[in-house]
């Protein structure tokens, strides 16, 4: 199935996904919204106890394979790109330990496609970062600024 903003009309519950091909993102709302769960192509039998969600999943969305080897992003302690900026063109498992803060309320994706965590070393909520500008923390869905890790999306096998 490609993408899709709203499923429920395809059908009701949902236990179990199998990704034949690229990377997906799935989320527990319809339009994009609420929970994300980033998904890599292999069988997802028990999705629900793995990811620890419900039988709900009301969007998808394909992640599509970026390219170029070239991959960055502008990450701004302040709202519509304000304040410190800093450039990140890797993976970062601890947020805070590398930039001493913890707390982003805008980016802008210049190249790539990157997963931001609330956690450090990629735990927590996700949020799928593709490229473009975003001017509040809500714009990526975030329920708050606060960042504790991000990844490069690269080997799509």
């Amino acid at each position: 199935m490609g993408d899709g903003s709203n499923l429920h009309s395809y059908f009701n519950h949902c236990h179990s996904i199998r990704v034949e091909s690229s990377c997906f993102m799935i989320y527990d709302r319809s339009d994009y919204m609420g929970f994300q769960y980033f998904l890599r192509r292999g069988e997802y039998s028990d999705y629900q106890r793995m990811l620890g969600i419900n039988d709900c999943i009301r969007s998808c969305r394909m992640i599509p394979m970026h390219q170029g080897s070239f991959k960055r992003m502008r990450l701004y302690e302040r709202y519509d790109m304000g304040g410190q900026m800093m450039e990140l063109m890797d993976d970062c498992p601890n947020f805070m330990e590398h930039f001493h803060m913890s707390d982003i309320h805008s980016c802008n994706v210049m190249d790539g496609h990157w997963l931001f965590y609330d956690q450090p070393n990629y735990r927590g909520r996700m949020y799928y970062m593709r490229p473009g500008e975003y001017r509040r923390y809500s714009d990526w869905g975030g329920m708050s600024s606060r960042i504790g890790s991000v990844r490069r999306i690269t080997n799509l096998n």
